[in-house]
């Protein structure tokens, strides 16, 4: 496999492993978290955002589109008939106030790599490098291990965000070329885990030893999720007891990616939980410190 669909290459991170890093989102997830803040890369294909308050109704789009997706609605408001859009993107090249916006892009390995390796310096001089995110980046792990060899072969640091929810084969065909993983910890319980995700939390937690049992280099992040998780915490450092691994980011549960959902026309699962406080998040990461465990918060 030569492509793959992304959604962003976001340069100069600073928070998706060490050093400054370029990371990479791959669309396409196989969990379904309640408190998802990327609805764009749930999806494996190529979506369409719409911003209202940004159309400057120059009717362009109604022009283009070849499926009339583009309607008034009632009160004469524009809206896009999602049922009838074809996601041509035929709109969103037309669309010179922005109120349209492509989600996702069928890219070539070639064409990732070239991207990544315009920032070796930043690379070298931070000890930094490539990360590849999502969604879940394993989804598509053909085209994942392509990129990696290629990463690989020219010195470049790699580390794998994922959720950890893929057949062990998966892993074993990218080990050879990922440095390190970023491994969510998500629930302790298969319960709790399934009401957060839609699946359980077996796999997932078996993967995660066998990664330390090989001795990978691990960074563990754990959402923290108010009246929820929030309740598994110490059960989450028990597990992470056995685990041979670096640090863990404690990452507080937000809402920035709410308005998000009405822009793709996706509906919003409408979770109900609160933004935990400073107070919260701080004696979460002493309670895993005081365990022996190398806490922080994100």
């Amino acid at each position: 496999m030569t492509s793959g669909m992304i959604f962003n290459i976001q340069r100069f991170s600073i928070y998706d492993g060490p050093g400054a890093r370029t990371t990479v989102f791959f669309k396409g997830c196989n969990l379904k978290c309640k408190w998802c803040h990327n609805p764009e890369s749930i999806s494996a294909v190529r979506l369409l955002e719409f911003y209202p308050d940004k159309c400057i109704g120059c009717g362009r789009c109604f022009e283009v589109c070849p499926a009339e997706a583009h309607k008034f609605d009632l009160d004469g408001a524009h809206i896009i008939d999602r049922d009838e859009c074809i996601r041509c993107m035929k709109c969103a090249d037309s669309c010179f106030a922005e109120a349209l916006i492509p989600v996702g892009e069928k890219v070539t390995v070639d064409k990732v790599v070239k991207s990544c390796l315009t920032d070796m310096e930043y690379y070298k001089g931070s000890g930094g490098g490539v990360t590849f995110s999502g969604g879940e980046c394993m989804q598509q792990i053909d085209f994942l291990c392509e990129i990696l060899k290629e990463l690989k072969a020219n010195g470049v640091h790699t580390a794998i965000d994922t959720a950890g929810h893929q057949p062990w084969e998966k892993f074993e065909k990218i080990l050879p070329y990922a440095d390190m993983f970023l491994y969510d910890v998500k629930a302790a319980t298969a319960e709790m885990h399934r009401t957060l995700t839609g699946v359980s939390n077996e796999l997932i937690l078996e993967n995660l030893k066998k990664l330390s049992d090989l001795g990978k280099r691990i960074w563990i992040r754990v959402p923290y999720i108010p009246g929820f998780n929030s309740g598994e915490m110490e059960k989450i450092a028990d597990i992470l007891k056995d685990i041979n691994f670096e640090k863990i980011e404690i990452m507080p549960f937000h809402r920035l990616g709410e308005g998000k959902y009405a822009a793709l026309g996706i509906e919003n699962p409408g979770f109900e939980c609160k933004v935990p406080g400073d107070e919260e998040i701080d004696s979460t990461v002493e309670m895993f410190r005081s365990k022996g465990l190398n806490a922080y918060r994100s």
